[in-house]
């Protein structure tokens, strides 16, 4: 019963990253490092597996919802499923205070895109414009009678760029959804409400291929996750109801904030432990 604390600070967690869409493992992998006290590899790899099963009802919820382009989520898991593989097994040969320094240089990093998200800017029916397709735009009709034009999207960057979120997800347990919902609905022009259900779709897949490998790599902190998994169930159930009244564009920009505040802390006690 030592780690009881983990269950409402994991219900916390999920409800902010599930109303907010945003990667839940962003918060718990600095809570686990800095809070609960893991290695940095075991609190990535512990971060991601919560994650895996805070995500199930919103994907769930948006497959029942027809909302996700799967035409478009093969080619993104194509690329981020062996990266992420890779990226869990570099971080587990990656000296642990290497692994907190890219780890609070990348939170750094993901908060800018929040804060200046430009997928804000062109979200309006996802008309921003698009890069160079392959194929022609498609329609999809979604369970509630909607129907939305997709634009299309280059394959040859959505690969490269799912590739890299899908390594950055194994590797710091955050990246591939930041990435890939800008590129769809600022790139490829597809509405954010499909963006959001794709990426949902395809970080839920890579992610457990992260967890995986990472519980292959070491033992995983069990003892953590047997908390924090019920807290996110809790979470997600809160924060998809939530999503329906917030204001999705102020809570990005304050998260940005938060994550801004979490990196920095993670490179300040990198910094003064070294000192």
């Amino acid at each position: 019963m030592e780690l009881w604390w983990v269950f409402p600070a994991s219900v916390l967690f999920s409800t902010i990253a599930i109303s907010s869409g945003v990667s839940g493992a962003l918060f718990f992998s600095p809570f686990f490092m800095l809070v609960v006290g893991l290695s940095p590899a075991q609190a990535i790899g512990a971060g991601l597996l919560t994650e895996v099963f805070g995500m199930g009802n919103g994907l769930r919820l948006y497959v029942r919802q027809r909302a996700v382009d799967f035409a478009t989520a093969r080619w993104i898991l194509a690329a981020s499923v062996p990266t992420a593989g890779l990226g869990a097994l570099v971080a587990h040969r990656m000296p642990g205070e290497l692994l907190k320094l890219l780890f609070g240089l990348g939170l750094l990093g993901l908060a800018g895109a929040l804060v200046a998200n430009p997928a804000r800017r062109g979200a309006a029916g996802g008309e921003a414009a698009a890069g160079a397709s392959d194929a022609p735009g498609r329609t999809l009709r979604t369970r509630d009678g909607q129907t939305y034009h997709l634009g299309a999207c280059s394959r040859g960057s959505t690969a490269a760029l799912s590739a890299l979120g899908g390594f950055l997800t194994g590797l710091i347990s955050a990246g591939l959804p930041e990435l890939n919902t800008t590129q769809l609905v600022v790139r490829c022009r597809v509405p954010p409400r499909i963006a959001v259900a794709t990426s949902v779709f395809t970080l839920a897949i890579t992610a457990l291929v992260g967890a995986g490998v990472h519980a292959l790599a070491a033992q995983p902190a069990w003892h953590v996750v047997r908390w924090s998994v019920p807290g996110v169930l809790c979470g997600s159930f809160l924060g998809s109801r939530l999503s329906r009244v917030l204001p999705a564009e102020a809570m990005e920009m304050w998260l940005g904030i938060v994550f801004a505040a979490v990196g920095t802390l993670v490179l300040a006690v990198q910094w003064m432990h070294r000192g």
